[in-house]
């Protein structure tokens, strides 16, 4: 497969990091020009081509622990391009077809994320797998949905679904959210620290 669009294919290879366990993979991005050299290792990912031939990985990206079950467990997509050997993130560029109708997570926060459902999960008195149950679909789809929010730089509308959490337990919620998400996006966790976020 030709990543870095310089005409020539690069080896990938799949290294299991589960221990034998068949569930969980790193590929390997191994360029062989000019010399055998590692370009990057990737944690699984779709790979396609855009409509120039170029290559496109759509990666799902976790989010915030300990609010859900596994199964429910929130998340975003990050797209990335390959540029000079490296991995750049180009989410950007897809947050009008992220944020569509016809796009699956969209249609999903657009049928949960109803004000019915707002209010339920604010009513909400223990969120979390041992909380109530019955509003598991809201909290993912919240948190989901800010995460891409977040991913997109859309860190206004990302605040402003965070701030739809129950009051009780906001704060510690935000501080979650930051951990998780510092990783991508420092600027927005040290906004939810407090720090003025740069333009």
């Amino acid at each position: 497969m030709d990543f870095d669009g310089d005409g020539k294919g690069e080896v990938v290879f799949e290294t299991d990091q589960a221990g034998g366990a068949h569930c969980c993979w790193v590929y390997n991005v191994v360029s062989l020009v000019p010399k055998p050299h590692k370009l990057f290792d990737l944690g699984g990912g779709d790979f396609v081509k855009d409509k120039d031939g170029k290559m496109l990985i759509w990666q799902r990206i976790g989010g915030t622990n300990g609010y859900t079950s596994e199964v429910a467990k929130p998340y975003a997509e990050q797209v990335f391009r390959v540029r000079e050997g490296k991995l750049v993130d180009v989410t950007p560029e897809f947050c009008g077809k992220l944020f569509s109708a016809g796009n699956e997570d969209y249609d999903v926060w657009s049928r949960t994320l109803t004000p019915e459902n707002i209010k339920k999960l604010q009513a909400a008195k223990k969120l979390g797998p041992a909380g109530d149950v019955d509003v598991e679909d809201i909290v993912s789809a919240l948190l989901s949905r800010a995460e891409q929010r977040v991913f997109c730089h859309q860190y206004d509308q990302a605040l402003a679904d965070l701030d739809l959490w129950p009051e009780s337990s906001r704060d510690e919620m935000k501080d979650n959210f930051a951990e998780s998400i510092k990783t991508y996006s420092p600027e927005f966790a040290a906004r939810l620290a407090g720090a003025p976020l740069s333009k």
